[in-house]
């Protein structure tokens, strides 16, 4: 498979192809802005994008939908608790000061354990609620995208209205780090000293 980390944005936001060398379908993840950056991403691999996912409903990393699904046709995804956050006031106008629109609706919600097709690959979903109710994770063997759920050096803020300090804290240690050691981290955000890390390094930090 195919991994490229897009960072976007004055908000450091990491967006990220993911795409089958065989295929070459794929999918963006969380495109949030800086369309150029990524379209020639896209373009240098010659990606079909299948999907737009967005790992939960905030602006910072949904204001590029509406682009890229003009541009390209794919349908969104994002979890069932989120969606209604794509169409509220401040999304709307927060994704304009990102120099974006104000997202369409998904096609397809998620939930828990489905599974989204990249090519002859997969994308498995896990709920980790706590940064937002709706916020997930997307896993393959060897590789985890956490959103805002996780950093590198630390985790997303819990104090918005549907965020908790306890879910998060649940989801990191029981459903992030309870994958194998070796998983790599690609975090929502580039808030750390280095854009990646694993399960086994961030175990140090949440035991």
């Amino acid at each position: 498979m195919i991994i490229e980390q897009i960072l976007v944005t004055h908000m450091a936001v990491f967006c990220y192809l993911v795409a089958d060398e065989k295929t070459r379908e794929g999918v963006l993840i969380d495109p949030a802005g800086d369309h150029e950056a990524i379209e020639s991403v896209v373009a240098k691999h010659g990606i079909t994008i299948r999907y737009i996912i967005n790992t939960h409903g905030h602006f910072d990393h949904t204001s590029g939908n509406d682009y890229w699904m003009k541009k390209t046709g794919a349908s969104l995804l994002i979890h069932e608790a989120d969606a209604r956050k794509l169409g509220s006031l401040t999304s709307r106008f927060f994704s304009r000061t990102m120099g974006g629109k104000t997202s369409p609706p998904p096609q397809m919600t998620l939930k828990d354990g489905d599974v989204i097709h990249v090519g002859t690959g997969q994308l498995r979903v896990i709920e980790t609620p706590g940064h937002s109710a709706g916020s997930i994770c997307l896993y393959m063997p060897g590789h985890i995208f956490t959103g805002d759920t996780l950093f590198t050096e630390g985790m997303g803020r819990t104090d918005l209205p549907d965020g908790s300090m306890k879910k998060i804290m649940e989801s990191i240690r029981n459903k992030i780090l309870s994958l194998p050691d070796n998983t790599v981290i690609w975090p929502g955000h580039h808030y750390g000293r280095y854009p990646t890390s694993t399960v086994k390094e961030q175990k140090g930090y949440y035991r």
